[in-house]
């Protein structure tokens, strides 16, 4: 779907943990109503509160157009799961702190909208991630999807543990560290920021791979090619390991468990209103500004 492809039907994921959120939902009810576009929402308390028709969540994924979120970054997370098909425009609506992802205020909603019914929005197309756990014997038991990030690592003590990485089949090295953060251009100012990676902008094609406090100086971020494939193999540890998904606890791991991460072939389609700057996001949400001299 095109940025001015027509939009027949927009779907709506709420957080309903936040007040602000289920209260703003029967307001997006009358301005898509008004706009002559049906509302289908993902969860059965969110269309109680908005009094429409829910769907189970395969048929929601495959009945809308496009889709809005009300929350905060982590909502927008949330709706990883239900891009089932390419060019899905996704609008978030920040009742959240930070808001890197999200691309409308609360005040904004209306004109988010009817920028939806007209076209007039940007796309930020996004790398997504697909990943594949397999255990020491080889069998799949397990698969996980992101738009940030993948972290393995922490667990039940603070132990550190032994991991190797190859790309592509070839070995990179095996890290003494608590654990790797696999990042897309999008998660780059996530958590592997935190730990000292790179800000990689949202249209390179490339991930990033960044070790969580390694046992030596020589260790540093590796920026690689999106169309390359990780393994990441737990070597030794005497603890399991958790496999963080989007800042989510998915998955665990232990010795001889393997991490197979790859370029999720759907992209992730961000919308974004008239006016929206990347750089001024960043300076912005980082409080960069110039030299106080």
């Amino acid at each position: 779907m095109n940025p001015t492809a027509p939009i027949q039907t927009v779907g709506v994921l709420v957080n309903a943990a936040k007040p602000a959120a289920l209260a703003l939902l029967p307001v997006l009810a009358k301005e898509t109503r008004e706009a002559g576009l049906p509302l289908v929402p993902c969860h059965r308390e969110e269309a109680h509160t908005a009094g429409i028709t829910c769907l189970e969540r395969d048929d929601f994924a495959r009945a809308i157009d496009a889709l809005i979120t009300l929350g905060g970054d982590g909502t927008l997370l949330q709706a990883v799961s239900l891009v089932r098909k390419e060019g899905l425009p996704i609008l978030g609506v920040n009742l959240g702190r930070l808001g890197f992802l999200t691309g409308a205020t609360t005040a904004e909603l209306g004109e988010g909208i009817r920028a939806l019914v007209e076209g007039r929005y940007q796309t930020s197309v996004r790398t997504m991630l697909d990943a594949r756990l397999y255990t020491r014997e080889g069998l799949e038991r397990g698969r996980a999807r992101a738009l940030n990030d993948m972290v393995v690592g922490w667990g039940q003590s603070t132990r550190i543990v032994t991991l190797d990485v190859a790309v592509n089949d070839e070995p990179v090295t095996s890290y003494r560290c608590d654990g790797i953060i696999v990042s897309t251009p999008t998660g780059s100012t996530g958590h592997s920021l935190s730990a000292g990676g790179p800000i990689i902008h949202p249209a390179s094609a490339s991930l990033v791979l960044n070790v969580v406090c390694p046992h030596t100086l020589s260790a540093r971020p590796l920026v690689v090619p999106d169309s390359v494939r990780i393994a990441i193999t737990v070597a030794q540890t005497g603890k399991r390991l958790l496999l963080s998904v989007d800042g989510q606890d998915a998955d665990s791991l232990t010795d001889g468990d393997r991490l197979v991460i790859e370029k999720a072939p759907l992209a992730f389609h961000l919308v974004h209103l008239p006016g929206y700057r990347y750089f001024g996001v960043l300076r912005e949400k980082l409080q960069w500004s110039g030299s106080s001299a």
